[in-house]
């Protein structure tokens, strides 16, 4: 069988782009490894996996048809944002100052990933290929073939990894960098607060990492706090009581007394810069094609914008013009390039900066979030790029 449009890996981002291409007239195939359950999660359970989710998405999302699946009273909107120093400086941001209702809506994985499935399953251009585990890509100059374990074969003119940030799609096509680790895991948990977030996300740098909790609804927050393996190791075996008592003791009582919520699990952090995302007949999107620091919380919304720039490059292509054409798919890569190249920058910056024991620059970065904090126009425009 043959397609247009051949997307592996069924995660947000491939699925928020196999749903961008409903109106584009192209055959598109979506091929998922895991089974995409039917039946929703029980309404008292929380994921994990929380997603800051800027404005600017949750539009493309809306336009896509998705959003509006959204339960949204599991959907908290970020009305203003906290930044602590170590040293007692501090930044705030609030949507009011820049006349928007909201900085971002903080949402679970897999409230976004069913609604983005419901809207799928009603998608008359799209196949759905789930469960299916892929065992070979290969390379012609008209097309790419896929081949699945169960003997299928599917060719399609463009092939898009969209597989995650250990993507087999980019070791198939040959594409191999070595990821620098930041020698930091992000450890997750989600909490019940004693205190009102009022809409809030909190963020402390502190000399031994980073911690972020993300307002959510019904009095609760997320946390993701990025720490050495080997504090993560100590944080994901404490006694809940303890592990409330410390973070807590980190957040300076912010949110008042803690109860856990969703037990603590961490990940390894990491940054992924490629020096090309496109190759005749593919190209990569979300983490097969960056990784990033999570301090922003901007990941996910990153590989939104990879997909709604593909998309809308697919969508204004001429009506003849191969879709998997090189120059075609050099225009996506560079219209990417400075947003993906800007937040590693700044994201791997920031960590360096505040993960640093010599007095100067803990004199430096402090002063700088107070400087920054006094200068109207510069908060301004640093909270309306977040809005994209």
């Amino acid at each position: 069988m043959t397609f247009d449009v051949l997307i592996i890996g069924g995660g947000l981002v491939g699925a928020s782009l196999a749903a961008a291409l409903k109106p584009s007239g192209l055959s598109v195939a979506l091929v998922e490894s895991q089974p995409m359950a039917d039946a929703p999660a029980p309404a008292d359970s929380w994921d994990s996996r929380m997603y800051a989710i800027s404005p600017g998405c949750a539009a493309f999302l809306a336009q896509s048809g998705v959003w509006q699946h959204l339960d949204m009273s599991r959907v908290q909107p970020v009305e203003k944002m906290q930044v602590f120093g170590d040293s007692g400086a501090e930044l705030d941001f609030s949507a009011y100052q820049i006349g928007a209702p909201e900085l971002a809506f903080i949402l679970e994985n897999r409230l976004l990933l069913d609604a983005l499935w419901q809207e799928l399953q009603q998608q008359d251009n799209l196949t759905l290929l789930q469960p299916a585990q892929c065992a070979r890509l290969d390379w012609h100059n008209d097309a790419a073939s896929l081949h699945l374990e169960d003997g299928r074969e599917f060719r399609a003119r463009l092939v898009i990894g969209a597989d995650g940030r250990d993507s087999w799609v980019r070791a198939q096509a040959g594409i191999s960098v070595t990821p620098a680790p930041y020698r930091q895991h992000g450890v997750v948990a989600n909490f019940s607060v004693g205190k009102p977030h009022r809409g809030t996300a909190y963020q402390w740098f502190q000399p031994d990492g980073i911690l972020a909790l993300l307002p959510m609804p019904q009095q609760m927050a997320s946390m993701v706090w990025s720490v050495s393996p080997e504090r993560s190791a100590e944080l994901v075996k404490l006694p809940h009581a303890e592990l409330c008592a410390q973070v807590a003791q980190a957040s300076n009582q912010m949110l008042g007394d803690l109860q856990v919520v969703t037990p603590p699990a961490a990940f390894p952090l990491r940054l992924l810069n490629l020096p090309h995302i496109t190759r005749p007949r593919l190209a990569l999107i979300g983490d097969a094609a960056h990784n990033v620091h999570p301090l922003a919380g901007q990941g996910v919304n990153l590989g939104f914008r990879d997909a709604r720039q593909l998309a809308q490059i697919l969508l204004q292509r001429g009506a003849q013009q191969d879709c998997g054409d090189a120059h075609l798919l050099r225009r996506y890569e560079r219209a990417r390039r400075e947003d993906i190249l800007s937040m590693q920058l700044t994201t791997d910056a920031l960590k360096n900066l505040f993960n640093n024991d010599n007095p100067l620059l803990r004199t430096m970065r402090n002063l700088g979030l107070n400087a920054t904090n006094r200068i109207a126009p510069l908060k301004k425009m640093l909270a309306r790029h977040a809005l994209n």
